[in-house]
């Protein structure tokens, strides 16, 4: 059974190796044309000099028939089409070659030892070359076809060493054995050569193989380069790519192309509240979202975190620009639903037009990240286009920068001081310290502007240090009874080193803890909550206490109040300016006062200046007042001044307050 399976392997089409058989098959096609020839001219010598002795069947039917056979499968293969043959087509193909060898095989062996008969011992001879010399060429040109070759060595050759041996006579013997021994040989090196052929086979489908895994690792790898893994959305690299292509075509073509920048608004609330998993899932759908408005003109890419980038070209003018950034903040719009997730957040989109806004791809980047910012700060879910003004804005703002990293900061600072009422008792129990900048070149600088700037150039906590140590400074000679309070930035709280210096500097200027209160907004506890968490806790052990500034303005929420439990709400003064006839703000004044007073908490309303107000505020139940109605900014003599004259209210006794009571803080408002 063994040898048996063994002989059907050696003779059997490749089929299971599809491969190997397109390979024979495209090799075996370049021998066939000597092959057929070789046996036609032989065929027709061996019957030519048969002509006058055999019959004509033999001498002449047969040989024209079987070469013109061996022509018209000549011409069949040059007129196949050059394209290379399918894995089907190619094992179909070889199975015709084998049966036509054996059909040619038994023909030719059978024609030629008829005519062995027929004309003298030359002629014998000649038979006998014919076969032998045939056989061994058929050989030659079928060794990358091993069945064929095999089955046509048998089909000639056995025959051949029989019908001669049997004839009995010496000579023909031997030639019948030397005949078998050469095609011993001949199979021997077709074996060995077919194998070296199929291993060759072998390691090319393998090279391919290894190519074809390289390719997709390659193209894997440009993807991972190229593609934001979340969104699928092309990342940075990609982004900044394509923005130095647009661009060099905007050059070359002279026209014009827009980027946006745009981002989430409130998705570090989201990741907070529920966590990174499902700020992820939000991300993706944004990825969705924007994939939406794809197209040839259009190009979206995640930029990193929650800020994604936009290039649209086609020539838009200020209108379609504007129309696109608007187009992109209502698309992030809308609730964002997932898994026990209900998700409101906002985008807001900073754009700049080519060449009009900036010249080269990092100008285009930066001017596009500065309207953003702007957006950001007038008012979140908008778009906006830089133009001259902010170009005007930034060279201000690099003057303002410069200064703050080269002056004498601890000469140009100092701190004004604005008096906060407790109404009940008709006292003001404290100062909000507020930092004020006369710079020799730039003049008097608001600090709604140059705090930002200092937060953006990383020089808030020097700022800090320095208003800090005066306003405690100033503090340390009130008496017991005033406390103060001090605004810190968001990145005064994540950084470890200013909130180390905050508790040197509190240790060192001999003024109680209890009198010293730190403001920090929901939005700078939110940039970083686990850090913010940690330094807050850390002024807690001390003895400080901690407002909650700007309530109702960030993204306000029971959760915020619970998890840093601050021991002071200030509402923000954006919900005083209109009271008067805003039934809705004081709706959110009446119920954020109600909630202080349930959770023990003290409250101070901002920016109060009129009696109307003042009366307004009464009547929901407010207590703690700040604004200019009792007292603007003043300086150190001016509220040391105004610590002598009482600090009471016009024609009501100020009674001292008790060590402890909330004061209101320090912060950069007028």
């Amino acid at each position: 059974m063994r040898r048996f399976a063994l002989i059907k392997a050696l003779l059997a089409i490749p089929s299971d190796n599809p491969a190997l058989a397109s390979s024979q098959l495209i090799a075996f096609q370049k021998q066939i044309p000597a092959l057929y020839c070789i046996l036609i001219a032989s065929t027709l010598l061996l019957a030519a000099t048969h002509f006058r002795c055999a019959p004509p069947m033999l001498s002449i039917y047969i040989p024209v028939s079987g070469s013109a056979l061996c022509v018209i499968r000549i011409v069949v293969w040059r007129l196949r089409p050059g394209t290379t043959p399918s894995d089907k087509q190619a094992v179909s193909q070889l199975r015709s070659c084998l049966r036509l060898s054996v059909f040619f095989g038994i023909t030719f062996t059978t024609w030629s030892l008829s005519l062995f008969p027929y004309g003298d011992s030359y002629q014998q001879f000649h038979v006998i070359f014919y076969m032998a010399i045939t056989v061994i060429s058929c050989i030659f040109c079928m060794m990358h076809m091993r069945s064929a070759a095999l089955l046509l060595t048998v089909i000639v050759i056995v025959p051949f060493v029989i019908f001669f041996c049997l004839t009995g006579n010496p000579v023909f013997v031997a030639i019948a054995l030397n005949v078998l021994l050469v095609s011993g040989g001949m199979i021997f090196i077709l074996l060995r050569n077919y194998a070296d052929f199929s291993a060759l086979i072998r390691s090319q489908g393998e090279l391919v193989l290894r190519q074809v895994e390289t390719e997709r690792l390659s193209d894997e790898n440009l993807s991972l380069a190229n593609l934001d893994s979340l969104t699928g959305l092309p990342n940075r690299r990609r982004f900044l790519s394509i923005l130095d292509q647009v661009l060099a075509e905007a050059k070359h073509g002279h026209t014009r192309f827009a980027i946006a920048l745009f981002d989430l608004d409130g998705f570090k609330a989201v990741n907070d509240v529920y966590g990174h998993p499902q700020g992820d899932l939000l991300l993706k759908e944004v990825g969705d979202r924007l994939r939406c408005i794809t197209s040839p003109s259009v190009t979206l890419a995640r930029i990193g975190g929650d800020e994604f980038g936009a290039i649209l070209a086609g020539n838009p003018n200020d209108d379609e620009i504007l129309e696109f950034g608007s187009r992109l903040c209502v698309l992030l719009q809308g609730p964002y639903l997932g898994p026990n997730i209900m998700a409101e957040v906002a985008g807001s989109a900073g754009l700049v037009a080519y060449p009009d806004g900036a010249a080269t791809a990092q100008q285009l980047f930066e001017r596009a990240d500065y309207a953003l910012y702007t957006a950001k700060q007038q008012r979140c879910g908008r778009a906006i286009i830089f133009s001259h003004d902010h170009e005007t804005r930034i060279r201000e703002t690099s003057r303002i920068e410069q200064a703050l990293r080269h002056s004498n900061l601890g000469n140009e600072m100092w701190v004004a001081f604005q008096p906060i009422r407790d109404l009940e008792n008709a006292r003001t129990i404290g100062y909000e310290a507020l930092a004020r900048w006369q710079s020799p070149t730039l003049g008097a600088i608001d600090p709604d502007v140059f705090i930002p700037i200092a937060e953006h150039a990383h020089q808030i906590g020097r700022l800090t240090e320095i208003l800090l140590t005066k306003a405690l400074k100033t503090a340390a000679s009130w008496p017991e009874p005033f406390c103060i309070s001090f605004n810190l930035s968001a990145l005064d709280l994540v950084s470890r080193e200013t909130m180390e210096s905050v508790r040197q500097i509190v240790v060192a200027s001999g003024v109680l803890p209890e009198r010293i209160e730190f403001e920090v907004t929901e939005t700078a506890v939110m940039r970083d909550f686990d850090l913010a968490s940690e330094a807050i806790a850390r002024l807690r052990q001390l003895g400080m206490r901690i407002a909650l500034d700007d309530f109702g303005t960030g993204f306000s929420s029971l959760s915020h109040v619970h998890r840093l439990k601050p021991d002071k709400i200030k509402i923000d003064r954006s919900f005083v300016r209109d009271i008067e006839v805003n039934a809705a703000s004081r709706d959110i004044i009446r119920t954020i006062i109600d909630m202080s007073r349930n959770l023990g908490l003290a409250c101070v309303v901002e920016g109060v200046e009129t009696e109307a107000q003042l009366s307004i505020l009464r009547s929901l139940g407010c207590h703690l007042i700040q604004g200019y109605l009792f007292g603007r900014p003043m300086n150190e003599a001016a509220v040391n001044q105004h610590i002598a004259a009482g600090a009471r209210l016009p024609g009501r006794r100020a009674y001292p307050p008790k060590v402890g009571s909330f004061p209101i803080g320090v912060s950069r408002h007028l």
